[in-house]
């Protein structure tokens, strides 16, 4: 494997055993196939790939190359070393163990570090899922797991095609959205985050869609008091989750 280009977790190539692998169950992060990929058994794998909702991206065949130069036929997929869930079948189970649900949803957070640790902290404080794009968010690799201390293993990472559309599935289900930015006028420990809720987080440098901040119910910021303008976004998710942890132990209390 290939080290100093960043793979340092498990992958497959070849048309054929990526057709066997996804047939398998295999859990897939992402497959990269070469630009102009077009034959019989390509059909085949394009067919599985939308039948399982699997991310795949057309590159071009140096970015292939780059990775192994073993004979691809222009197909590579990353195993993911963890499964991923759809919050649809998630979060009836939540409800009925009669429990309010806690979700975090993750906006164009693509540094697998940062990933890594707001996925640590969302199982120490209780979070039911992590929600996730299929396309813009941190690939989930060794370095996600080894930063999450093993939470990966644990919390379960839901994948979407469209955010906007999943937001809109949380609210018609009862959940209250929270959209974490420095656009709120009110401070994140006196907006109401008890009850059903599911946060919104964006990345520190383009922070939230626009669309999301529209869709969400209340907005909140963190004050930021000193010169740097930005908390890191895994420090920051802590703050917001267990915020949320604290108004929720004083209503049970």
């Amino acid at each position: 494997m290939r080290e100093e280009f960043g793979f340092k977790e498990d992958f497959l190539f070849g048309t054929r055993t990526v057709i066997e692998a996804i047939r398998a169950g295999r859990s897939i992060d992402k497959i990269l196939l070469r630009s102009g990929l077009n034959n019989e058994l390509f059909g085949e794998l394009y067919q599985l790939i939308k039948e399982n909702n699997i991310p795949f991206q057309y590159v071009p065949v140096e970015k292939i190359n780059r990775v192994t130069r073993k004979n691809h036929q222009g197909v590579l997929a990353f195993i993911s070393p963890v499964d991923f869930f759809r919050i649809e079948d998630i979060l009836p189970q939540i409800y009925e163990k009669g429990e309010d649900p806690l979700l975090l949803v993750l906006d164009q957070v693509t540094d697998v570090r940062n990933f890594g640790a707001i996925v640590r902290s969302a199982e120490c404080a209780g979070v039911h899922a992590v929600i996730i794009p299929e396309k813009g968010a941190a690939r989930i690799g060794s370095d996600a797991v080894k930063t999450s201390a093993g939470a990966l293993n644990i919390l379960p990472v839901c994948r979407t095609g469209n955010l906007n559309t999943t937001v809109d599935f949380l609210k018609n289900s009862g959940i209250k959205v929270v959209a974490a930015t420095e656009k709120a006028a009110q401070i994140y420990t006196d907006t109401d985050l008890s009850g059903p809720l599911a946060i919104v987080m964006g990345s520190e440098d383009t922070g939230i869609s626009d669309k999301l901040l529209r869709s969400s119910d209340l907005l909140a910021k963190i004050p930021i008091l000193g010169k740097i303008q930005s908390l890191n976004v895994s420090v920051a998710a802590s703050l917001m989750v267990y915020e949320a942890v604290r108004q929720r132990n004083l209503t049970q209390g």
